[in-house]
Order: structure tokens, then C-alpha cells, then sequence
């Protein structure tokens, strides 16, 4: 039987999602659950609880043999099911197999400089992608992982030779504030930050700034910017309520972080031989 994985959506057209023009895949299924995540609902498995089913007003979902099942022919995206789900999880997930996701790339192909995978959490499905990537390569396309950090990747190299670069997200250094964000002491991330730089696999850094958090706002900012220097670019991104559950709206506020504190913090990374640090 062909592996499969939990694929949420395919974006066949994104200028956000790494360098040029690129197909952006989205596994269902992460190793964390930030309380700032934007798009909590592919944090987790489908559960098959039924309590989407009622509210799809298309009547695109339906149970059967204990299964939640879907109708994409018939949804109409408006995510009603994703507001029902007491489980930070989808109904929209097909299971697909590397050939099927390819096809789909195929597609595109012609207009891409690359795929990009993320999630959920794109390493959780290492086998998956060590099938996918090589058939990529055979179009001449780049393939990148948008990566929260947690997968040890010391212990993949055939993952990483297919790999032509991690988007790497440090969300913070402070082991309990860590915690707090992640439910995890986020120790992976910064190991990996050291052995992607080394291994020449690491595309960007990431970091979001967050309002009223200036400590570990700095501290964050200054361990990465130190460390990269001008290998990598480094990302300051400004946090966004939108889309966050409410556990992290309490803890984190409603408030987008304002663009002059951002830049602020952009430009303590470049003091700090971080030179291609900028805010998006």
C-alpha cells in the first residue's frame, strides 16, 4: 500500500510562502499548539465527532460508519465546520499520495519556481516528503519546508539532501515562556537552528513580535539575529489576532502589534550583524 498523508489545502499560486512564485501544500497535523496560531484548525486529526456535520449548511459533510465524510464537489468554504470543531481540527482533509500531490504541482508547474511545504507541521510527514521532493526535482522546481523546528532533523539526512532549504520558525528562546506559547520547551528549534545553518539548509528565520512582551520579545530577537549574522534572511513578523482561539487572545490581546515596534525590533537585529532582518 502507497503512503499517504493528511493533505488540508494546495495553494497553487503564492508569493508569500518563500522566494518567486510557488505551489504551497498544507499537511493536517502538528507537533505544537501555539496559542497564536492562525490557523488552528490543522492542529489536529479529525476526531469523527460529528459536531461539524449539523452546521454545514451545504450540506457537504455527512457520517457514516463512524467516519466524518466529505464533499468537496459540494463545499462551499465557508467554515462553518472549522468554527463547530471543539478539537482544533478539519473535516477538509484528503488522504493523498505523493503521486497524487504531484500531479496537482504538475499543473502548475510551468508558473512556479518551487513548492513549499507546511502545515500543521510539514516534518511530521518526513517518508511522505522523501518521495514527493525528488519527484519535483525531476521538474526542474525548488522544494522548501516551512518547519515550526520540532522534528530533530540531525536524524533525517535523506530528508535534508532532498531538501533545498527550512523556513524556520524560533518563536522564542525562554524555556518557560516557551511552555507557556507551545506547550513545549521549544529546545528542538534551537538545536536545529545551529545544525541548519551549519548544514547550509536554512532559507529564513522567523520570529513574531508580540505586543506587550518586550523582554521576550528581546531576548528571542537577539539569540537569533547573533547567531545567523547575514547567512539567512530573518523575518519579523507582527502578531495577528486573526483567526487566534480565544485561550490566546486572553493571554496575547486583540491587538495587532503596531508596525513601528516591529521595526524597531528588525533593526536591533541588523545592529546585531543580522542584516537581512525585515518586517512582513
Amino acid at each position: 500500500m502507497k503512503k499517504t498523508a493528511p493533505v488540508n489545502k494546495i495553494i497553487p499560486f503564492s508569493n508569500v510562502d518563500g522566494p518567486g512564485n510557488r505551489t504551497s501544500i498544507f499537511f493536517q497535523g502538528c507537533s505544537l499548539e501555539c496559542l497564536f496560531c492562525h490557523n488552528p484548525e490543522t492542529i489536529r486529526l479529525c476526531r469523527h465527532c460529528g459536531a461539524c456535520v449539523p452546521v454545514c449548511p451545504a450540506h457537504a459533510l455527512r457520517e457514516s460508519g463512524g467516519r466524518v465524510v466529505w464533499n468537496p464537489s459540494a463545499c462551499v468554504q465557508c467554515d462553518a465546520c472549522l468554527k463547530a470543531c471543539p478539537h482544533l481540527a478539519s473535516p477538509r482533509v484528503r488522504e493523498m499520495t505523493a503521486e497524487e500531490v504531484f500531479a496537482e504541482i504538475r499543473r502548475t508547474a510551468p508558473y512556479i519556481d518551487g513548492i513549499t511545504v507546511s502545515g500543521g507541521e510539514c516534518s511530521l510527514r518526513h517518508a511522505f516528503l522523501q518521495e514527493l521532493f525528488p519527484m519535483v526535482h525531476s521538474l526542474g522546481k525548488t522544494c522548501l519546508m516551512d518547519s515550526n523546528g520540532s522534528l530533530d532533523y540531525r536524524q533525517f539526512p535523506a530528508l535534508l539532501s532532498e531538501c533545498d532549504g527550512v523556513m524556520l520558525d524560533i518563536k522564542a528562546v525562554d524555556l518557560q515562556w516557551c511552555r507557556t506559547l507551545l506547550g513545549n520547551d521549544g529546545r528542538m528549534p534551537l538545536a536545529n537552528l545551529d545544525f541548519l545553518l551549519q548544514a547550509g539548509r536554512l532559507q529564513e528565520v522567523r520570529t513574531v513580535i508580540f505586543p506587550g512582551f518586550p523582554e521576550e520579545n528581546g531576548r528571542t530577537v537577539r539569540y537569533v539575529a547573533e547567531r545567523i549574522g547575514d547567512r539567512c534572511d530573518y523575518k519579523i513578523i507582527r502578531y495577528r489576532p486573526f483567526g487566534v482561539r480565544p485561550d490566546g487572545i486572553r493571554l496575547l490581546g486583540d491587538e495587532c502589534t503596531a508596525q513601528e515596534d516591529a521595526e524597531a525590533y528588525a533593526a536591533l537585529a541588523r545592529s546585531l550583524g543580522a542584516s537581512r532582518a525585515r518586517v512582513i
